[in-house]
């Protein structure tokens, strides 16, 4: 099969949800979509019916380096592919090389052992970059792996001296024109006369010895049943794997397609996306050491083609010149409110001297700071044209009003200045936990139990069991979230919201949820799904170390009382089954897109005690500190703090230049507009 940009496992949530039918809604899913998890269909007319339009989405977990793993996963077919590939383009040990759709990374790590000293991995699979990451980190490999997505490349033009596509990962999409896209995002990120290679399965190779069911041990305990067929047209093959376990049953009962290139048909795309010299370099027929059945991998053609065009206008900069970014902050000389002595203290400015630290690490930025809010409009609209970049990481909110966060990139936006991060609609949506929460009831994405209480309502139902959290509904960074907020009573109910509304001055709407005790989790995405983006790894609260008394939250304590048994907890790597992780990513890609999350985002989880998980909340532009839940995410992907601040400028500027590029709405002309003004009266 090969991995592609469409990896990821990532699957779409549940439509619908009732407290009841969470795990007859994921199941029904699964049926539709052809991954079963732990039962087959059984015999189906037609195969075609059950392949999702996006199944690459789901296939490329670690199934797939059981099914392919005697092609995909030998270190002695990659070695081999590798030198015949650097023998083919000729390549340099200087050449920059886009191993596009890289899978776990197999040939950019081989390439980075041959001394290949600039190879990049990009792939939709975020369990298999995982994979290459950790493999990399291993051999102590410097190499970039991201996820993203072939179609459109996260890459300036003029880029890359060659680009890979290997291992059969071309041709998965549902079109050809999505193809054609690929290839021609592939033309403008290649130098001009950069080189292309592709290896495709060879289409009339494949159709002249179909093999319509199949199957064979893939180790000692599992083996896989495969049905292909050609679909309606011709162009694709339709395939079946049921993946079982001999002692258990079957794990997945699955459906993809791979579009059937042949030399004709691959050499004419190829061309129509610009390229020229397209040339034939020979088979591959892998040495498989199981020797069974190799199906699209059995015999592919080697394609190579040269792009020959002029190098893309870029503006010019003087030699040495940076890019110049201002950094928004709170304000240190004004209260806030939601610190515990209402005033910035040492360890807050400890804090921002770490953020400045960490950004003089990065020297193609210029960075120039901005914090006294007593005169920020007129200092900002001072900079129009002045700067490249605005870092809004003032989630103090304007003039230290954690309401007023909004504010800040609503002037920006009036200013005309380009920054990073969320719009103004997204942090006021996201603001308010029930809002949200009315989004994931709409999408299916599960969230827990919950009710809504007014201000002045003295007397409410709370329809489910005890125990229960006490939430202000308004806010972040845990505010008025408390030990004292988890009740297992109505008296402890009632004073808990007592004591948010006295201790904390809270007077506005709060939530009542259920009290989930099973695992903690954050997840954050740096970057702009559905194009170019990376999932860090997933973490989860470690109380160990609380005493047996205290309930298993991450509230006020942990985030401002150095004094509390809650200062202790800290952030471990997540230990969740592969179905759990994948709804959950999933879950949180489509709330990032949905709410218009931009740049980067966190969101939280927990877990029931059946181990089902549940949205807790979605935090566009989430702490930036050095000590933060994504920092120590970053960190567990082997970032450092000033790999992560780059991370999110770099997203910010590629999201901030495609927009730049969307062609403007054309407007009515006055007769249209008249006419139009009409019909409304």
């Amino acid at each position: 099969m090969g991995s592609d940009d469409g990896g990821g496992g990532c699957t779409p949530a549940v439509n619908g949800r009732q407290p009841n039918g969470r795990k007859a809604a994921r199941k029904s899913r699964r049926d539709r979509q052809g991954g079963n998890g732990g039962r087959a269909l059984g015999p189906v007319a037609s195969p075609q019916a059950y392949v999702a339009s996006d199944w690459w989405r789901r296939i490329f977990n670690s199934l797939y380096l059981k099914t392919d793993g005697d092609v995909v996963d030998d270190d002695d077919i990659t070695r081999s592919e590798v030198a015949t590939f650097v023998q083919v383009l000729g390549l340099n040990p200087k050449d920059r090389v886009l191993d596009l759709c890289c899978g776990q990374g197999r040939h950019s790590l081989e390439l980075a052992r041959r001394g290949f000293s600039a190879v990049e991995g990009l792939d939709r699979s975020h369990y298999l970059i995982q994979r290459a990451r950790s493999r990399a980190q291993k051999e102590a490999i410097d190499i970039r792996f991201r996820e993203g997505d072939a179609r459109k490349l996260p890459h300036p033009a003029d880029t890359f001296d060659a680009v890979l596509v290997l291992g059969n990962s071309f041709g998965y999409f549902e079109t050809v024109e999505e193809d054609l896209r690929v290839l021609r995002e592939v033309f403008r990120v290649l130098k001009p006369w950069g080189r292309l290679l592709i290896d495709v399965a060879d289409g009339d190779y494949i159709k002249a010895h179909l093999e319509p069911h199949s199957w064979e041990w893939i180790d000692e305990k599992h083996f896989v049943c495969r049905e292909r067929s050609l679909s309606a047209d011709g162009e694709r093959l339709i395939s079946r794997e049921i993946i079982t376990n001999a002692g258990t049953g079957v794990i997945a009962d699955q459906f993809y397609a791979e579009r059937l290139y042949n030399r004709v048909s691959i050499a004419d795309l190829i061309r129509r996306a610009g390229f020229a010299e397209v040339s034939f370099q020979g088979e591959l027929v892998p040495d498989s050491k199981r020797a069974q059945d190799l199906g699209m991998m059995a015999k592919r053609l080697v394609v190579t083609a040269e792009a020959r065009k002029a190098w893309a206008p870029v503006r010019r900069r003087d030699k040495g010149e940076r890019d110049q970014v201002v950094v928004v902050m709170g304000d240190p000389r004004r209260v806030d409110l939601l610190k515990p002595a209402g005033v910035f203290d040492e360890d807050d400015l400890y804090t921002i001297d770490r953020l400045k630290s960490a950004l003089a690490e990065l020297p193609e930025y210029a960075f120039t700071y901005l914090d006294d809010h007593g005169d920020l409009a007129e200092r900002l609209a001072r900079l129009r044209g002045k700067v490249d970049l605005v870092f809004n990481v003032c989630d103090e909110g304007y003039d230290n009003d954690p309401r007023k966060e909004l504010h800040v990139p609503a002037l920006l936006e009036v200013l005309g200045l380009p920054y990073t991060g969320a719009s103004p609609r997204c942090l006021a949506c996201c603001y308010d936990k029930s809002m949200v929460r009315g989004v994931c009831r709409e999408m299916g994405v599960p969230t827990a139990e919950a009710v809504f209480i007014k201000a002045e309502d003295s007397a409410f139902l709370v329809p489910f069991d005890f125990p229960v959290l006490v939430k202000p509904n308004f806010g972040d960074s845990s505010f008025g979230i408390t030990a004292r907020s988890v009740c297992h009573s109505a008296e402890e109910l009632s004073d808990a919201i007592l004591a948010t509304r006295s201790q904390f001055g809270y007077d506005k709407p709060l939530i009542i949820e259920e009290f989930l005790a099973g695992k903690d989790l954050s997840v954050g995405i740096v970057g702009n799904p559905p194009d170019a983006y990376t999932i860090l790894p997933i973490v989860e609260e470690d109380y160990s170390v609380l005493p047996a008394d205290l309930p298993r939250i991450c509230g006020y304590e942990a985030k401002w009382l150095p004094d509390s048994p809650y200062w202790k907890i800290h952030s471990i790597p997540a230990e969740l089954p592969e179905e759990v992780a994948k709804d959950i990513m999933a879950w949180c890609l489509q709330l990032f897109e949905r709410l218009e999350c931009r740049d980067y985002a966190r969101f939280d989880w927990r877990l029931d005690a059946e181990g089902n998980p549940h949205l807790l909340e979605v935090n566009p532009n989430p702490g930036w500190c050095w000590d933060g839940h994504l920092n120590k995410m970053a960190g567990q992907a082997g970032w450092s703090y000033a790999d992560l601040l780059r991370t999110i400028l770099e997203a910010a500027k590629a999201r901030i230049a495609t927009e730049a590029q969307k062609p403007i709405a054309v407007g009515l002309d006055p007769a249209q507009l008249e006419l139009a003004l009409n019909g409304v009266r």
